[in-house]
């Protein structure tokens, strides 16, 4: 979120800001909204003052015997303005909001200009490349081969973008987040181990500003309280013969809308037209009683929608982590606060139709390790950059080559700043790709959150500046893991780093033998 004041006073840096984000300037038509609201919050306070002192005139003159019908009067005329303005002011703060809310954050000074990820600049390359003695494969073609990643069943049970680990494989990937999580929380390391909800309100990820603009790229899940919905039923199964006096029909009835609305939790709109049918076949056997029954009905389904929640599945525990700060007030000198976790993350991937759909590198479902930092506004940058170090840590342990990417304006996530993206080797596709993203965010979630510190010394409150990072998506590692240390027979070498995590095993055994096909 924006802070409104700073567009009044910086309107051509708030403009510049956003051109370098590829959209066009906004300060004017923001200004003028926010104007508005201005001034009908100021004629509010102003008819709010004059009831004041209206009041006032009338408790004087009743203790003084005067009449104050007069007084009274104008009391009661003046409440229709202010109601009008109130609302006027209310409908103008929400459209102030609305606006601002599709608004991404301003980018740092230093970030480079660009509209895409051609225009992202290299900063270091850290670790060399093998060289091997024989054509990589890519892991799809390694964890085929051993039948240990299995896209096919996955297919069959959940449809594309979704895989399935087995033996060493599955261990292989439980063991990349252990070792993660253990180097994070280490002395050196000083990250909390957190293990977040993976279902989270709108407020949450509105929050860290995944919502309103991005809710398509997210997976969301209902529910409804079947047991009350199932009492409602079997009320209205008892009632309907009443109206009827067809008892074929109170058991079409309550059969139709337990499969339907209730255990097949069908969508609102389809509560609608679920209902219609209903009616109808009311209608077409007893027109007399078909009113009666259908506003039963509908006061039911109306009932059971009351008791329908929804959550979002976490596109990342970024989410949790950011919010465990929401509508708080922070003492300075607890900050930093740092938080990791180890959580699925699921992702629709609505904007990525054709990219990456072989292999594990752009799935629906994924594990990955996330880092979360919660500081001051002085302590942001260098707090950035010792996120961007913990997460090279493990490429680094690990042995992978890997470079250091600034991204640009134009290619940077909605609520960053500033981001830095670190992006492994992988021989199997000769290709560096991204495994990791960390972004200062600065005040921008925090201000959509509500999240603010006490200065030490100071009077007043500010708000906090957040960062996020994984480190790492631990399926991308573990595709770096079995690429990089692929031997030629289709063994993989287990790095020296996660042997412990794997009972000591040193080797992943090459697939066997096929026979030839005739």
């Amino acid at each position: 979120m924006h802070d409104i004041r700073f567009i009044r006073d910086h309107p051509d840096i708030f403009d510049r800001g956003l051109q370098r984000r590829g959209l066009p300037a906004r300060a004017k038509e923001i200004l003028e909204i926010d104007k508005r609201r201005r001034l009908a919050i100021s004629e509010s306070e102003s008819l709010q003052a004059q009831r004041k002192s209206l009041s006032q005139q009338i408790g004087m003159a009743k203790r003084k015997g005067e009449p104050a019908d007069a007084l009274m009067a104008k009391v009661v005329s003046l409440e229709e303005s202010l109601k009008k303005g109130e609302r006027d002011a209310a409908r103008l703060d929400e459209e102030l909001k609305r606006q601002l809310d599709q608004l991404p954050n301003i980018p740092a000074d230093d970030v480079p200009t660009g509209s895409d990820e051609h225009s992202n600049v290299e900063s270091r390359r850290i670790g060399s490349q093998r060289n091997f003695s024989f054509p990589p494969k890519d892991h799809v073609e390694l964890g085929e081969a051993t039948g240990e990643m299995d896209f096919v069943q996955a297919v069959k049970i959940s449809g594309s973008r979704f895989v399935i680990l087995k033996r060493y494989l599955a261990r292989l990937e439980r063991a990349l987040a252990q070792f993660m999580l253990d180097l994070h929380t280490s002395e050196e390391g000083g990250y909390t181990e957190i293990n977040p909800p993976l279902l989270v309100k709108n407020d949450a990820v509105y929050g860290v500003g995944q919502l309103p603009k991005f809710k398509d790229d997210l997976f969301q899940a209902t529910f409804t309280d079947h047991d009350a919905m199932e009492k409602i039923l079997q009320d209205k199964k008892n009632n309907i013969p009443q109206y009827t006096q067809n008892a074929f029909k109170a058991e079409f009835l309550s059969k139709y809308l337990r499969n339907y609305l209730v255990h097949g939790n069908v969508e609102p709109m389809k509560q609608e037209a679920a209902l219609k049918r209903v009616r109808q076949y009311f209608v077409a056997n007893n027109a007399s009683v078909a009113t009666t029954v259908f506003s039963d009905l509908y006061s039911a389904i109306q009932g059971q929608q009351t008791r329908t929640e929804k959550r979002w599945l976490i596109p990342t525990a970024e989410v949790p982590l950011t919010n465990l700060v929401s509508d708080s007030i922070l003492e300075e000198k607890d900050l930093p606060l740092r938080y990791t976790a180890w959580t699925p993350s699921f992702r629709s991937e609505a904007g990525a139709a054709g990219k990456d759909t072989r292999g594990m590198i752009r799935q629906h479902q994924f594990f990955k390790v996330e880092l979360v930092s919660i500081t001051t506004p002085e302590q942001s940058e260098g707090e950035h950059e010792r996120m961007t170090g913990r997460a090279e840590e493990v490429l680094k342990q690990l042995g992978l080559a890997y470079r250091v990417m600034t991204l640009c304006s134009g290619d940077m996530g909605f609520s960053a700043r500033k981001t830095y993206d670190l992006e492994v080797w992988l021989p199997g596709q000769n290709a560096y790709r991204e495994i990791s993203s960390c972004s200062n965010c600065g005040d921008f979630q925090a201000r959509r959150m509500n999240a603010r510190y006490r200065p030490r010394g100071g009077k007043g409150t500010r708000f906090l500046h957040t960062l996020n990072g994984s480190a790492l998506a631990v399926g991308r590692t573990l595709v770096a893991v079995l690429e990089n240390y692929q031997n030629e027979d289709g063994s993989v070498t287990v790095p020296e780093a996660l042997r412990s995590y794997m009972g000591g095993l040193e080797l992943i055994p090459a697939p066997r033998a096929m026979p030839a096909k005739k």
